[in-house]
């Protein structure tokens, strides 16, 4: 706990524990309903660009608004954790033997990691001012983080639809806690992507139909944690050597150049053993091997067979034959989509000679 200066109002004490908890970012939003943020959520389910993920319109009436979930609540203290990562997460870019893992998925799960320094300042705030309220949400229930970080001032969504701060970049996860209490709103940031398309131009599957707008269903990130089944054959071409989320449109922001990885919390700081994973070793994982390998770590939550399947992915686009061995021992797992990745995969790196002579 933080003993902020006397006569300081409560916003600038919740700010200033936020900081004393590790957060890097830390602003207020009223609670109430948006019609402008309403109307973009009702547009983007309205083309569908939410794929199978049923649960954002089957919420939607939550969604909508912070009082939509919870009635009572007035303000929202919005929190940006940040995970800056102190590598370049394109390095690996095209390798034919390692693996790329998103940066935010290489530390611990930041689920848990967010939600407990959430729920220090949530007590903290109860303590300060007996009878308030508190609900704390780290993309656990209907809320929209980003619009809801944008009216709080800790950045503008971006071309890309993430959050962007001038201070951290594109590297912010975020939380929030719902509250009764009726506190001031920051100033809201300006955006300032200006006539910059580098995070549109960077995605290799065109998963934004239009800058501000995401097509999840194109979205590499989407494709290899969310999407459940075979990925489109149109699609996997795209996804290179990526087996978990995307970094592209984010690392290629260029106001990343004042994010700090000393700002991080150390939880994020990478596992050695994720930052450039050999392709050949997580083609060979078994249930068992999988969750050893990924305790602690938000990739669990996808299941071996998932994760496997992104890594034949991986595998058939390398163009490394040496692969061909560790796929062909995947041909006949009892998951039908492993099956065919394999079977995918295989045909790729080992095409069929093509036929000599005429008819």
């Amino acid at each position: 706990m933080v003993n902020a200066p006397a006569g300081l109002g409560l916003e600038a004490r919740i700010a200033a524990e936020a900081r004393a908890l590790g957060f890097a970012a830390c602003g207020i939003a009223s609670a109430g309903e948006d019609p402008v943020r309403s109307r973009r959520l009702d547009e983007w389910l309205g083309e569908g660009h939410h794929g199978s993920m049923e649960w954002m319109a089957a919420r939607l009436h939550h969604r909508r608004s912070p009082q939509g979930l919870w009635p009572e609540a007035k303000s929202v203290i919005a929190l940006g954790a940040s995970y800056a990562p102190g590598h370049d997460p394109l390095a690996l870019e095209g390798s034919a033997t390692h693996a790329r893992i998103s940066a935010y998925a290489q530390g611990r799960d930041y689920h848990d990691v967010v939600k407990k320094r959430l729920k220090a300042l949530a007590r903290w705030l109860v303590a300060e001012v007996p009878g308030a309220e508190v609900k704390v949400f780290v993309d656990t229930a209907p809320v929209m983080e980003k619009p809801l970080g944008e009216a709080a001032g800790l950045g503008w969504q971006g071309k890309h639809t993430n959050l962007v701060s001038t201070a951290h970049g594109s590297w912010l996860f975020l939380g929030a806690i719902y509250t009764t209490l009726e506190l001031q709103p920051s100033a809201p940031q300006r955006d300032q992507c200006g006539s910059c398309r580098a995070c549109l131009d960077a995605c290799p599957t065109d998963a934004f139909p239009a800058p501000y707008q995401l097509d999840a269903r194109r979205c590499i990130s989407y494709l290899t944690i969310e999407h459940k089944g075979p990925v489109s054959p149109e699609l996997r071409e795209g996804l290179g050597n990526r087996i978990y989320g995307c970094d592209d449109c984010l690392a290629v922001c260029p106001w990343n150049k004042f994010a700090s990885a000393a700002s991080a919390m150390k939880e994020f700081l990478p596992r050695a053993e994720l930052v450039a994973p050999r392709l050949a070793e997580l083609l060979s994982l078994d249930d068992a091997g999988f969750r050893a390998l990924f305790s602690g770590s938000p990739i669990k939550r996808i299941g071996r067979n998932r994760f496997v399947r992104n890594c034949l992915y991986a595998a058939g686009n390398s163009g490394n034959p040496a692969l061909a061995e560790h796929v062909r021992g995947l041909l006949h797992d009892p998951d039908p989509v492993v099956a065919e990745a394999a079977e995918w995969a295989l045909a790729r790196l080992e095409p069929c000679p093509s036929p000599r002579g005429g008819g």
